[in-house]
């Protein structure tokens, strides 16, 4: 008898320990949204000529100064390999996280940050373009120890296309 209830209390507590516990990731995700949302939107508005456009209702914002949309024709797709420098901050710090100097990295379209995936397609080839990220469209909740980038850090983005292949 004393076997079962033993049994029973271990199982119980098994049960108990297997529930919910901690904030439901839906409304960590929705508070999160809110702070980053604000953070791009004091940010903007704090600095009233930054000429900023919002892409649909992402969150990400694109600023691209006059003369440097680039040229060219282009069809981007996931697959599209885009040869770039940048230099990356966190909005709030203005800490430099990464940069590219004299060597120019190129990726898969479909193989970066959301964010990047989103704005990129805002130039053309020699095209130049900043993108305010919020958290949810960079690194999300999950730091980069590499880079010193605590979790949900909203990304400042200069970028700079160099080369476009399909």
């Amino acid at each position: 008898m004393n076997r079962i209830l033993l049994v029973l209390l271990l199982l119980s507590a098994i049960i108990y320990g297997c529930g919910k516990s901690g904030v439901d990731p839906v409304v960590q995700y929705q508070n999160q949204k809110a702070i980053d949302d604000k953070i791009i939107s004091d940010y903007i508005a704090a600095n009233a000529g930054l000429n900023a456009k919002r892409i649909d209702t992402t969150g990400v914002w694109y600023v691209i100064k006059d003369g440097e949309q680039g040229s060219g024709n282009v069809l981007y797709t996931s697959s599209t390999q885009v040869t770039v420098g940048y230099t990356a901050k966190i909005l709030t710090s203005g800490t430099v996280v990464a940069q590219t100097d004299k060597f120019h990295p190129t990726y898969i379209l479909g193989g970066v940050i959301k964010g990047w995936q989103l704005g990129i397609p805002q130039i053309k080839p020699g095209g130049n373009v900043r993108l305010l990220v919020p958290s949810r469209y960079a690194y999300g909740p999950y730091p980069q120890d590499s880079l010193k980038l605590p979790a949900n850090s909203v990304m400042d983005f200069q970028i700079q296309l160099y080369n476009v292949t399909n």
